[in-house]
């Protein structure tokens, strides 16, 4: 029993030396072996105080000078969205041996567990759902010495199919080299090209420049490899340390190189070891609790759903505007709000205590047998459409999400104006969503797991707000003198949501959403 406690307390403090190992390791040693070299090594990030960068061609390593966090959470991303629960725990597991390995070795793991057997046309998670997470861990500081440049190149030891779409879409990087993943039959094999290639590639780039001193390499001191194969190419080199990344800000959206407006995957959080342990343990008490919010809000009255629900953690925030005008009509009430999820109806209907009608372009079967409000299905026939929105508003009340699609992020997308015609009276509604692990909305996946995967969170919320009515389209409204056209009429619902709500309007649509995440123009899978 002793020798066996001894050799387990020297696994823990193996364990431990390695991770300090790799926070605090010295390039002091480095600095010695390359004293007497054609290029400068500093240790610090000394170029932040230079200037004038415009002349010279930036080399960069991405996860030492750019990135703030380590890699793994990326690969957790790729096993969660591209694979399986099964690979998340796999990789989960092999966590202890990844820290203790080397890094090439700990990147090899990662890159079996992660790839192995998908599909090479079907992979979109490299630019449908790392480009948010990486933005979000880019060094406000390492990025301003990018830019100066007058040329960008970025280095990575991930694979060029998970950081290609956000450094060039996003950074605008001129050139970024990755690692190749093998392919086989149309699948990964989980297997990485030799790191010689990138080296070999970046000595191509400039074989045709004999002069380097424009060539300024940046890495990280745990990059030391970095300096020995861009010795060659740079006459200086600067490596940033553990100590001064933690000190980064993490850059503004504002100074994206193009806004993020779509993005794709379920996981709403950066899925860390600490993380990715809290969620496992919330599963089984999260997909019950889950199950029993979907029973009480599909059975009982609104007057007994709402505080139940409360109870259970969910919660819905109401704004109704303090003096409302009510114009005669003989119709039911037009509502028109921007969308965020599937459910966006439903919590409508929850406010205003009475059910509603609600259209939709692509939805499930599964969710439209489920739904706790009566849905119909518009057919993308702007006349079979209208007659069949007309004929529900002369029933009832009646809600629709002109978008035609969900956006994430604070954007509205371009309102179609069929829904200005239906009625003289239109009731603009914002809603919006705040959300812990999950997003309740996918482009890629299952659409019939959306409204699951938002009552999974362990505190959702919606916020909905209802504006002052405006006028609509109608023939009847210019007996007032103060008609406009459809196109104005939706323009103006769209710009006073996006006043109300914070959002930034744009004229995108569904359309170039899914070509963007999915490749198609959005069909559902049931």
């Amino acid at each position: 029993m002793a020798s066996k406690a001894f050799s387990f307390t020297k696994l823990v403090l193996l364990f431990i030396s390695r991770l300090l190992l790799k926070y605090y390791r010295n390039p002091k040693i480095l600095q010695r072996n390359f004293s007497n070299s054609q290029f400068r090594l500093e240790k610090h990030f000394s170029i932040a105080q230079k200037k004038v960068l415009s002349n010279n061609t930036v080399i960069f390593n991405v996860e030492g000078a750019l990135l703030k966090s380590s890699v793994f959470s990326y690969f957790m991303l790729v096993a969660f969205e591209a694979g399986s629960l099964l690979r998340v725990l796999l990789l989960f597991l092999l966590y202890p041996l990844i820290c203790v390995v080397n890094e090439e070795a700990s990147l090899k793991i990662m890159v079996m567990v992660c790839f192995f057997g998908i599909k090479k046309e079907r992979f979109r998670v490299g630019s449908g759902v790392l480009p948010k997470f990486f933005l979000e861990d880019v060094g406000l500081e390492g990025f301003e010495v990018m830019k100066r440049g007058g040329r960008s190149v970025g280095v990575s030891d991930l694979p060029q199919v998970m950081v290609e779409c956000f450094l060039k879409d996003y950074l605008e990087i001129d050139v970024v080299l990755g690692r190749d993943l093998k392919v086989k039959g149309g699948y990964f094999v989980g297997l990485m090209e030799d790191r010689k290639n990138i080296d070999d590639h970046l000595s191509e780039i400039f074989e045709d420049e004999k002069e380097c001193c424009d060539l300024i390499g940046i890495s990280s001191s745990n990059k030391l490899i970095d300096c020995h194969s861009w010795s060659s190419l740079c006459k200086e080199i600067y490596l940033v340390n553990e100590g001064e990344k933690r000190n980064w800000h993490s850059l503004p959206k504002e100074r994206y190189s193009k806004p993020l407006i779509f993005h794709d995957g379920r996981l709403a959080l950066r899925p860390t070891p600490l993380a990715i342990t809290a969620t496992f343990m919330w599963l089984p008490f999260g997909s019950a609790l889950a199950i029993i919010r979907a029973i009480i809000a599909f059975s009982l009255p609104f007057d007994l759903a709402i505080p139940i629900l409360a109870l259970t953690g969910m919660q819905l925030k109401l704004t109704k505007p303090k003096h409302s005008k009510s114009h005669n009509n003989t119709k039911g009430h037009l509502y028109v709000c921007n969308h965020r999820t599937l459910l966006d109806p439903v919590f409508v209907s929850f406010c205003l205590k009475k059910p509603l009608t609600a259209v939709t372009y692509s939805v499930s079967r599964i969710s439209e047998l489920i739904s706790p409000i009566r849905t119909v299905r518009l057919r993308r026939d702007r006349d079979q459409d209208g007659e069949m929105m007309e004929k529900m508003l002369s029933k009832g009340d009646l809600v629709v999400c002109p978008e035609g699609t969900t956006c994430r992020e604070p954007y509205l997308l371009r309102f179609s104006p069929l829904f200005t015609e239906l009625s003289d009276e239109i009731v603009p509604v914002g809603v919006d969503t705040d959300v812990s692990m999950f997003y309740g909305t996918t482009a890629g996946g299952l659409k019939c797991f959306d409204p699951f995967f938002f009552l999974l969170n362990p505190s959702p919320c919606y916020h909905v707000l209802f504006l002052d009515s405006i006028r609509g389209a109608m023939p009847t409204s210019s007996c007032t003198g103060d008609a406009k056209s459809k196109f104005d009429v939706a323009n103006n619902v769209q710009s006073e949501l996006g006043k109300a709500l914070g959002f930034e309007c744009t004229r995108l649509t569904r359309k170039d959403k899914y070509m963007i995440l999915a490749g198609n123009e959005g069909i559902a899978s049931s």
